[in-house]
This record gives structure tokens, sequence and C-alpha cells, in this order.
């Protein structure tokens, strides 16, 4: 059977964070649709710049069910150009703006590794989520910045920058070394303040194709923390590089390691494809509901 009686775990997984005052429960699992407003992000770059192609996405996320909008300004593909803060901000304060005026009941993350960024967005355009593919080792600001906010925050694990990241990665054991980054970094957080964090793993992020496919078969062991947990392999090239296929090709791929992850504990998939997203929490949470 996939799903069978167990005991419940040691622990008690988090599963509320608190947004401008509003209690957001993360007690079934939740898609995040990707919304790039960058001209070269790997699968979607060039495709929502103008303000109508902004909304119309930010709607279809909305329409498919999709709960939390991740806005990005920068892209993080392996060796993308860096841009300057001023124009990531620039960029990223016009899309915030933009869907909060049309949606203003929509969660709204910004995907970005600058404290000064997340900060002068969060001031002119309201709070959101802060969503740091560098977990802080890219800006030592971030972490009191985060505390400052007083918003949530998701902490990404990665090896490198993105210019340098998939340069020939290097683990003992990639599980191992990314729960004791989190361990260590979470304390930190702690120490600051800061309640409401969500991890994840960064697959893709200075991780070869054996690394994302060892951390995806051992996803569980991340139940260990007190929070929720993101996983994001959405189109990314462990799949259509394994596969010999294409990022265009992968959604099928793409579908199913959505559905290991739920079985091994993530609460938010992180997606291109919000209505397949959407479909497999809804046939993964009628099974587990069969258990009784």
């Amino acid at each position: 059977m996939l799903f069978t009686r167990k005991k419940e775990p040691f622990y008690s997984r988090k599963k509320t964070i608190t947004l401008d005052g509003r209690l957001i429960e993360i007690d079934h699992p939740m898609v995040m649709g990707i919304l790039n407003v960058t001209p070269d992000s790997f699968f979607d770059g060039g495709k929502y710049v103008s303000h109508k192609a902004i909304l119309k996405r930010a709607e279809k996320i909305l329409e498919e069910e999709g709960e939390i909008i991740d806005i990005g300004a920068y892209s993080t593909r392996p060796g993308a150009m860096d841009i300057p803060a001023p124009e990531e901000a620039s960029k990223l304060k016009s899309a915030v703006g933009l869907v909060r005026k049309e949606f203003p009941d929509a969660i709204i993350s910004i995907d970005t590794f600058r404290a000064s960024v997340a900060r002068e967005v969060i001031a002119e355009e309201g709070p959101c989520i802060i969503n740091d593919i560098s977990g802080g080792t890219m800006d030592d600001k971030m972490f009191e910045t985060v505390a400052e906010l007083g918003v949530p925050y998701i902490m990404m694990h990665i090896q490198g920058t993105p210019q340098t990241m998939q340069k020939n990665p290097q683990y003992d054991d990639v599980v191992q070394e990314i729960l004791m980054f989190f361990a260590e970094r979470v304390q930190q957080l702690k120490l600051l303040g800061v309640k409401d964090v969500i991890l994840d793993p960064g697959f893709g992020f200075g991780k070869s194709i054996d690394h994302n496919f060892d951390l995806m078969n051992r996803l569980d062991s991340f139940g260990l923390f007190q929070f929720p947990l993101l996983v994001g392999v959405s189109r990314k090239s462990m799949i259509w590089k394994y596969l010999g296929t294409s990022a265009e090709e992968s959604l099928n791929a793409t579908t199913v390691l959505n559905t290991l992850a739920l079985m091994g504990g993530a609460d938010i998939l992180r997606v291109h494809d919000v209505k397949e997203a959407v479909e497999t929490i809804k046939i993964y949470s009628k099974l587990k509901s069969m258990v009784k």
C-alpha cells in the first residue's frame, strides 16, 4: 500500500505563517506559481515582461488554484547574468505593485537574495514573503532584515552562486550537509526572533543530477525541522538532462517528482505549471485520506 497507518512522529511540524497580520494555514499541500519578470530565466524568460503579460500570468496562477505568487526579477539559472540591485528592485516593485493592485488578497513572495531589494520592495509595496535562494549566504544583512520586517522567510540551500553553482559541485553526503546548513542558520534566525521560516533544499542549485535524486529519495530527512518544506523541481535540468529531452518536454517527469516530493513531506510545490500541480495534490490528498 502507498499509504499505511503509522505512528505520529516525535516532532510537530509548524503549520502556519503570519503575513501582515494574516494567518496563513499550511495544513494542506500548497502550490506556489512562478512569475519571472526576467528576460533570461531558464524556462519562461521574457514571457512576462509587459504589464499585460504579468497580470495575465498572475490571474492564471490564481484561477488554477495556486495559493502563492512568487515574483522574481533576477534570473538564477546556472551561469545567469548578474544585474545591479537597483534594476532588480525597480522590476520587482513594478510587478508586485501591479499584482497587488489587481489582486489585493493574493499571497506574494519576492524571489531575491538581496536584503536591500527586499527592504525596498516591502517598504513601497507592502509585506511579502522573502524567498532567498542563498539562505542568507549572499547577503549578510538578510537575516537581520527579515527580523526587522517581520515577514516569513524561505531559506534555500545553494552551493556557490548562480554564476558558479554548477561547476562541479561536491559533497561527502548532500543530505547531511544541507541538514547541517539548515540547523546552523535556523538557530541564527531564532536568536533574531524570526519564527516564520520555510525550508527549501534547493534542487538544482549547486547539485549534480545524482545529488538531486539522492536529495529527493531522502527528502523525509527534513522532517527533523519544525518548519514547512518547499520543493522546486519544475522543469529543471535534473529532469531533462537525465532523460535527454528539454525543459519544454519535462512536464510529465516534473509531475512524477512532485508526487514523490509530496510523499516525502513537501508542504509547498513551486511550479511553472499550476493546474497540473494542483491536480497532483488533489490525487495525493485523496489517497492519503483513505488511511483511517
